[in-house]
């Protein structure tokens, strides 16, 4: 490209490097289309007969991460937490939540893409995920409870070493989630 008295000239190249693509989009692209709560469940079983109970609960979170491909280009994640609150006395309450992001995803590489979407996409679900667990149990009766942070990128890291180990041994191997594998 030449710049002769601020007029442009050959501009089909850019920096001598030889034709472009005429508007292909080739750079990667990665985005939270938007999120939602797909699925809630709060128990109180042994109300109200629980809101005398003295003694603190013993808290037990479980969470899984899954993700399904809705269409080109677009993926759904899964975070699901379950916490359970018990004392000696019983149960005080279960919450099951399963809290969703649809993401946006393109000209991503596969070992990209796995990462981002177990590991970084919940990391940017869970507060919010957190937020609705906080005011699930608040609404239940009893004092909001805020999750711990979980460090999604560690647990991915530590899995994907595990399942490698189990492929080199000669396991199933890990599927690929975009089809760019």
């Amino acid at each position: 490209m030449s710049d002769e008295e601020g007029v442009l000239t050959n501009l089909d190249t850019i920096n001598g490097d030889g034709p472009q693509p005429n508007g292909e989009d080739t750079l990667p692209a990665v985005g939270i289309i938007t999120q939602y709560v797909k699925d809630l469940s709060v128990e109180n079983p042994s109300a109200p007969d629980v809101f005398q109970w003295a003694e603190p609960p013993q808290i037990d979170v479980q969470f899984n991460i899954g993700t399904e491909v809705i269409g080109t280009d677009v993926h759904e994640v899964t975070l699901k937490l379950t916490l359970t609150a018990a004392s000696q006395r019983g149960t005080m309450y279960i919450v099951d939540l399963a809290y969703c992001g649809l993401v946006g995803m393109r000209n991503v590489p596969e070992d990209q893409a796995h990462a981002f979407l177990y590991a970084e996409a919940p990391r940017l679900l869970f507060p919010f995920a957190r937020r609705v667990v906080a005011d699930a149990v608040r609404d239940a009766g009893f004092p909001p409870l805020m999750v711990d942070p979980v460090d999604f990128n560690g647990l991915y890291a530590q899995q994907l070493a595990a399942r490698r180990a189990e492929e080199a041994a000669g396991g199933k191997p890990i599927s690929p989630v975009t089809g760019n594998a």
